[in-house]
């Protein structure tokens, strides 16, 4: 059975979201190292590096999640492919 144009429509928009969500996960696990010096200044008490590396990372993370399941929750309704909450 070949994938219907709709079917392929949505797939090209999770690729993308996707796509675009581990963009975000690599800016933020391995840009705050690299900027890690340039960010030297305290922040509540600790240096802002550790602080955004300790608990900023980790909100972005949930972030990132939230955003995606909230996104293809959305796809998925309007392409007819969401489970019943029955």
């Amino acid at each position: 059975m070949a994938p219907t144009p709709e079917h392929e429509r949505y797939w090209r928009k999770n690729l993308a979201l996707t796509g675009g969500l581990l963009l975000i996960w690599l800016l933020v696990s391995f840009g705050v190292s690299y900027f890690a010096r340039e960010l030297d200044f305290r922040f509540l008490g600790w240096p802002f590096s550790f602080w955004v590396a300790s608990q900023g990372a980790l909100i972005v993370y949930v972030g990132i999640v939230a955003v995606y399941a909230w996104y293809m929750h959305r796809l998925d309704v309007a392409h007819g492919v969401h489970e019943s909450e029955d």
